[in-house]
């Protein structure tokens, strides 16, 4: 009797089971008009990241073939019928010179954006921080305004700026110096080599302050504010609040901005240090970079460069892709929780 009153204990619950099982026809989502308005949102980003990033990464062929353009064929035929496979061959051009221009190149990339990088988050942090203190929103407002604007501004137009200020006969810093007695100094020469590295480190963190900064400040706004009255009630100073609220909460974008600044090590701003120095002969061994070297392999080499560009390019995303991964690494064995993946 006990065991066939368990079996219909088991039966009926079974059955309940069943009832509070939703079905599978009722489970399927169907297309609604919120799912199409969100696809057609999204869809220019997703064509614009297949044409751009995606797509062009069958062009990396070219960096392992000798590529020629046959005459009145297209771009595909040329590169599967009209070109050798050459191996490593095109990677060797990156240090066909001698030893200490090559050296001089990769410590000019990577030193040049390990300032970048710590300069990159100091300031931008710090900046955000003194203007979410601001009383009045109206001066903070235009102050974000004011430093923001220098981003949408081409390193052409920068170009010509600093030109009006270092001009060697009418420059502004020169008439200056004239005026207090000095001699003027030939900016775009040897004798004011030692000066440069500090104008493009200045010209950089200005340009693009303005847009870290946003980001920080974004998030500095979504702290939760009764975190700040609790502290101030307790008696905390401005000091104290930066220190134990809004930094360790800003400590999770700060790595993952870090992170991914470090992605770029090997990449450089190209506008930055061709434009600014106008190009000048006198100042290579400053602003020689990776990609100043690739630009100026194309006019000084006879033979097509089509393959030199694409290897310089594979080489960047390879080594930042590496960077990328082991600075990662680093933050997942410190704080796991601060990781970006």
């Amino acid at each position: 009797m006990n065991y066939a009153k368990n079996d219909k204990e088991a039966c009926q619950l079974s059955v309940q089971n069943q009832a509070l099982r939703p079905d599978k026809k009722r489970r399927k989502k169907k297309f609604t008009l919120d799912d199409l308005q969100l696809f057609l949102l999204s869809l220019p980003t997703v064509i614009w990241y297949l044409l751009f990033c995606y797509l062009p990464m069958f062009g990396l062929i070219i960096a392992f073939k000798k590529y020629k353009v046959a005459p009145g064929k297209g771009f595909l035929w040329s590169l599967f019928n009209n070109s050798a496979w050459c191996g490593l061959d095109n990677f060797q051009f990156l240090f066909a010179n001698n030893k200490a221009t090559t050296i001089n190149m990769f410590r000019n990339t990577i030193g040049y954006n390990v300032i970048f990088i710590i300069l990159g988050v100091v300031l931008p942090v710090t900046l955000a921080i003194m203007i979410s203190h601001l009383h009045s929103q109206r001066l903070a407002k235009v102050t974000q305004t004011a430093m923001f604007l220098p981003h949408f501004l081409s390193w052409v137009v920068v170009g010509y700026f600093v030109f009006a200020f270092l001009s060697t006969d009418n420059g502004l810093v020169n008439r200056v110096i004239t005026s207090l007695g000095g001699e003027p100094i030939k900016w775009y020469q040897k004798e004011a080599t030692n000066y440069w590295p500090f104008f493009l480190i200045f010209l950089h963190i200005w340009k693009t302050i303005g847009y870290s900064m946003v980001v920080y400040l974004s998030s500095i706004k979504g702290i939760d504010e009764s975190l700040y009255e609790a502290a101030m009630i307790d008696g905390a100073s401005k000091w104290q609040q930066t220190r134990y609220i809004t930094l360790p909460m800003l400590k999770t974008i700060m790595i993952i901005m870090f992170i991914m600044a470090v992605g770029k090590i090997f990449n450089s701003d190209f506008g930055l240090f061709y434009r600014t120095t106008r190009q000048s002969s006198s100042l290579t061994s400053v602003y020689l970079t990776l990609d100043v070297y690739v630009y100026n392999s194309m006019f000084n080499n006879p033979r097509p460069v089509y393959g030199y560009i694409s290897a310089a390019g594979f080489l960047q995303s390879v080594l930042g892709c590496i960077t990328m991964i082991i600075a990662n690494a680093i933050v997942r064995k410190v704080d796991n929780e601060s990781a970006l993946f």
